[in-house]
């Protein structure tokens, strides 16, 4: 047997091509769906991305998975149909559309018109369509782009519902409580995604509480926190052991506090350091909580 001579100058993006090339052209994905399957359909759902903004790594991981398990399946002598979807719903095509449309507020929706803001989102959700299909093709994976499903079709629509329908029938659906990541303009859930893409440096307000220590009556531990609702549940203190703390005195009273926060906290106000020490000594300390509701 005589194998064909291995060019040892090969380019690599130069074979991809060829083989993207001879795929298209003898069209090898829809052999594979037309060719004989002895053991039937095996069902494959692609949870569809947004074509309201271009591919990232995430999508590269999750597309190389749906590409190599139908493949699998395929070649276990099952029909592997792979139809592609495109999400239509949801904030990021609200949002490109409020953008484009200089919208600052809800209100503004309702005055223009809540069927034809939906009209605008839809004659703007596949604006990234053509950049998706180059990047499925170069990816080299084998799905059904051209004859895609889209999330805002009516019957598309129709079969969510229906299956709702069923599991409320079913008694297979409930209400209940979970913490996430709210629009806090549009009171809707958020993405990881969308909440990345929300993030900008700001000055916020955050609470400075005295814990008064409990075998030393007049004298507080100010703690300092960005989230005073956990305050109620509070149990415990963080402390750095090797930090330089101070007890202070003032007008208002003695107070433990981080040496070099001194300045910040007190600002223009006459204090007296009494004591300096490294915060190990607080180890171990009592303090009595601000809320009674949890001590039994």
């Amino acid at each position: 047997m005589s194998f064909k001579k291995v060019d040892p100058k090969q380019s690599f993006p130069k074979m991809e091509e060829e083989i993207l090339k001879f795929w298209e052209e003898n069209k090898i994905f829809e052999k594979s769906i037309d060719k004989k399957s002895p053991k039937g359909d095996y069902v494959f759902y692609d949870g569809p991305p947004f074509a309201t903004g271009t591919p990232h790594y995430g999508h590269i991981v999750a597309s190389t998975m749906k590409d190599v398990v139908p493949r699998y399946w395929t070649m276990r002598g099952y029909r592997v149909e792979r139809k592609w979807g495109w999400d239509c719903h949801g904030l990021p095509i609200e949002n490109i559309a409020e953008k484009e449309l200089g919208i600052k507020q809800k209100t503004e929706i309702e005055a223009m018109g809540v069927d034809k803001f939906n009209e605008f989102c839809r004659s703007k959700v596949l604006g990234y369509v053509s950049d998706w299909k180059k990047f499925i093709t170069r990816l080299g994976r084998w799905a059904d782009v051209d004859n895609a499903y889209k999330t805002m079709d009516l019957p598309y629509m129709e079969s969510v519902w229906y299956v709702f329908k069923e599991l409320w029938d079913k008694g297979l659906i409930y209400e209940g409580y979970r913490s996430m990541h709210i629009c806090t303009r549009c009171e809707t859930t958020l993405s990881q995604q969308e909440v990345s893409e929300g993030y900008k440096d700001i000055k916020d307000l955050s609470a400075i509480a005295k814990f008064e220590l409990a075998d030393e009556p007049g004298t507080f531990v100010l703690a300092w926190t960005t989230t005073p609702w956990t305050l109620i549940g509070n149990v415990a203190l963080a402390i750095g052991e090797t930090i330089d703390y101070a007890q202070v005195k003032s007008a208002e009273g003695s107070f433990i506090l981080a040496k070099d926060r001194i300045a910040d906290v007190f600002k223009d106000k006459e204090v007296k350091i009494t004591e300096e020490f490294k915060g190990k000594k607080l180890v171990g300390k009592r303090y009595k909580p601000l809320f009674d509701y949890y001590i039994g």
